[in-house]
């Protein structure tokens, strides 16, 4: 018994003993440093404000930003605006400043090298030898979610036989209700080159419907609408009409709706006393575009007009996407950085471009630059000064200011992780956070020496 207890004795003493010798780091409760549970909730971030419901911009200020960034922003295109007739030349440029196949190595969803044959079919698939000389301008507007791709294919490619995340074929995706132009057809006429608002890129062509020109604009300008002001809303699913079943509208998507419809007057299978009645694009059997009605659920997140822009309608528009899963180029159907900025954004009609390369560096906007005779201090005291909705740019990622903790600036942002060093240690702390997130901004590192904010290029401040 007494070996027994002496035994059991050192035993219960072995951890103590060398805890004291080597003391563990703890990990943050929410393994974020200096995040808790109520920095997860807006209202805490908009509690701290002292005039969160103040108007930043009003509607008619924000239509004079959007008209000076499709004046002055080379990245944003005005569809209505495109000639009759577009030259060859520019269509093989807008390809060919996308198709354009790296020279390392791919790797496809197997973890295996993608064959170079199979690549030089993909870029064959292309058919820039069939671009004419001259075309007409064909407008169209896209039906149902879709994703915007480098090449004329579905084929997933990644730069490491372990991604699985950054497809590096995949571009953006376009909503219900988004103005093209059509460019170019694949050789094996499943795909369009398209110019959207925003991107000229590769989509398939089953998600593109062509019709008129006015009729194309004049439905987004159509009143009265509603507008998404959730991440998401859905239609109502209908087994009556496939086309406008169950669609899924994003955040900031604005639709017509048909304020007459009769009470007693179904739309697919169902009398409207529970949802709106809008209109949707569709796509006919010969590809042409036509409207029908579809049920929007009374429960859905929507409005009847774009939201005031305030910090508060910022912070809570924001925290709608909070746990989303990253999604590059908005693939699995969410978004990434850039694309969770724009459709923040979207939902107070504020236009910007598409890739955080673009937005960085905006003429449009009230833009604060940095360059490398910024010093640390002068950055830090940057974003102490940073109100909620400012977005902070660092090379390929944006990150969206949403208050201060102690002084300290907080963000949330769409990221697929960060790196900190806790104090004492020599290594980083990499954490594999791939989603939308609440972190400081102080902490993050680039690299064992270089903190992020050191890699600051600029701060846009959608605000007078």
């Amino acid at each position: 018994m007494r070996s027994t207890a002496l035994l059991l004795s050192v035993l219960l003493a072995l951890p103590a003993s060398l805890a004291a010798r080597e003391p563990a780091q703890a990990s943050p409760p929410l393994a974020v440093p200096g995040l808790a549970d109520a920095h997860l909730s807006p209202g805490f971030w908009i509690d701290a404000l002292a005039d969160a419901d103040r108007v930043v911009l009003t509607p008619a200020q924000i239509a004079a930003q959007n008209a000076r960034m499709q004046a002055e922003d080379p990245s944003i295109h005005d569809l209505e605006a495109l000639p009759a007739r577009i030259d060859g030349a520019q269509v093989r440029g807008w390809i060919e400043a996308l198709s354009k196949l790296p020279e390392r190595e791919l790797f496809a969803d197997t973890g295996r090298p993608v064959p170079s044959d199979a690549l030089r079919d993909i870029q064959a698939n292309a058919a820039l030898d069939a671009v004419p000389a001259s075309q007409a301008t064909r407008h169209g507007m896209v039906v149902a979610r879709a994703d915007l791709r480098a090449f004329p294919t579905r084929l997933r490619v990644f730069h490491s036989a372990g991604d699985r995340d950054i497809d590096r074929f995949q571009e953006s995706a376009l909503f219900p209700g988004d103005p093209v132009v059509v460019l170019h057809e694949s050789r094996d006429g499943e795909w369009y080159f398209v110019l959207s608002q925003r991107y000229a890129a590769w989509i398939e062509k089953q998600y593109v419907a062509e019709g008129d020109r006015e009729a194309i604009h004049a439905w987004g300008r159509r009143a009265p609408f509603l507008v998404v002001t959730g991440a998401t809303a859905r239609t109502a699913y209908t087994p009556e009409n496939p086309r406008v079943s169950d669609v899924q509208l994003e955040m900031g998507v604005r639709v017509p709706v048909l304020a007459e419809w009769p009470a007693m007057e179904a739309v697919n299978g169902q009398l409207p006393s529970a949802h709106h009645v809008v209109e949707l694009p569709v796509r006919g059997v010969n590809g042409s575009l036509s409207f029908e009605p579809a049920l929007l659920p009374r429960s859905a997140d929507v409005a009847s007009d774009y939201l005031p822009l305030t910090e508060a309608n910022l912070i809570r528009q924001s925290f709608k996407f909070l746990g989303e899963r990253y999604g590059w180029g908005h693939s699995y159907n969410t978004r990434d950085c850039s694309g969770f900025a724009s459709e923040i954004y979207r939902s107070f009609g504020v236009l910007l471009p598409r890739n955080t390369s673009a937005q960085a560096v905006s003429p449009a906007l009230n833009r604060l630059p940095f360059d490398a005779g910024d010093s640390h201090a002068e950055r830090v005291q940057a974003l102490r000064e940073a109100r909620p909705g400012d977005l902070v740019y660092i090379p390929g990622h944006v990150m969206m200011v949403i208050g201060h903790v102690d002084g300290e600036p907080v963000a949330i942002h769409d990221t697929s992780g960060m790196a900190w060093k806790p104090e004492g240690a020599d290594d980083l702390v990499r954490l594999h956070l791939n989603g939308v997130v609440v972190t400081p901004i102080l902490p993050m590192m680039s690299n064992a020496t270089t903190p992020t904010v050191d890699r600051i290029t600029s701060i846009q401040r959608i605000r007078p």
